[in-house]
């Protein structure tokens, strides 16, 4: 698994049905490899699992369904839904600038797990002992000024690949979405799944620089259209926490 901490990108996204993508997936192929991350594993996935803050307002949420030009939002993100793996956990800000989108993000220590669990200003508290990190500082600033909580819980299985001509290229597949209202990074097996999509991916198309053209090609043959989409906006729809005002 990459661990990359800070990154600026250009991201486009499309909705593809289950059939449609595995012809599509084929024809990718020929020009790209699987991340080397997942290419040994049997389904050749990876799981993600981010919890999302908000405050009451729904700001970040708004901002983005708004088309806000100058944003942000705060996750914390990790890759297993077993507790007790000791998988990386990362707390994550997202933003976008203009067109281009950045990722700034920074190891916490298990500890956090427990901090959530308990709720309240556990999760304050928590950070206070993690020092002078940037990001945790400006999360602290920001959850304290706009008293921000964890909304949405989403989890997917994703598929990466990367352009065996230029590295910077990268296409993803998102699929079997559920979001789940919880505060908690690791929930019960009662927790409420809702399936977001379902027989869909949604595929992201991540670069530095420009689209291969032979990639405008494919795109073109298959006629899909760019969308902006956010799972964590549709999590919120799904799961009736937020309405949709377009």
């Amino acid at each position: 698994m990459a661990t990359e901490l800070h990154f600026s990108r250009f991201e486009f996204k499309y909705i593809m049905h289950a059939e449609l993508r595995n012809s599509f997936e084929g024809e990718l192929q020929y020009f790209m490899g699987l991340d080397p991350h997942v290419s040994a594993g049997r389904r050749q996935k990876y799981f993600v699992r981010s919890l999302y803050f908000d405050d009451d307002a729904l700001t970040f949420y708004y901002e983005k369904t708004d088309g806000v030009m100058i944003r942000k939002k705060y996750r914390i993100r990790t890759y297993t839904d077993d507790r007790e793996e000791e998988a990386a956990i990362f707390l994550e800000m997202k933003g976008r600038y203009n067109s281009l989108v950045y990722k700034h993000r920074t190891p916490l220590p298990r500890s956090i797990i427990k901090s959530l669990d308990e709720g309240g200003s556990g999760l304050v508290t928590e950070c206070l002992r993690l020092g002078k990190d940037p990001l945790v500082s400006g999360f602290l600033f920001d959850a304290i000024k706009m008293r921000l909580k964890p909304r949405v819980l989403i989890d997917y299985a994703r598929r990466p690949y990367v352009s065996r001509f230029a590295p910077d290229f990268r296409v993803t597949f998102d699929d079997s979405l559920e979001s789940i209202v919880t505060g908690r990074l690791f929930g019960s097996q009662t927790d409420r799944r809702r399936l977001l999509l379902p027989g869909y991916s949604i595929v992201e198309v991540k670069f530095k620089r420009h689209i291969p053209s032979w990639f405008h090609r494919l795109i073109q043959s298959y006629e899909l259209k760019r969308l902006s989409i956010s799972k964590y906006c549709k999590g919120m729809e799904r799961t009736g926490l937020a309405d949709n005002l377009e």
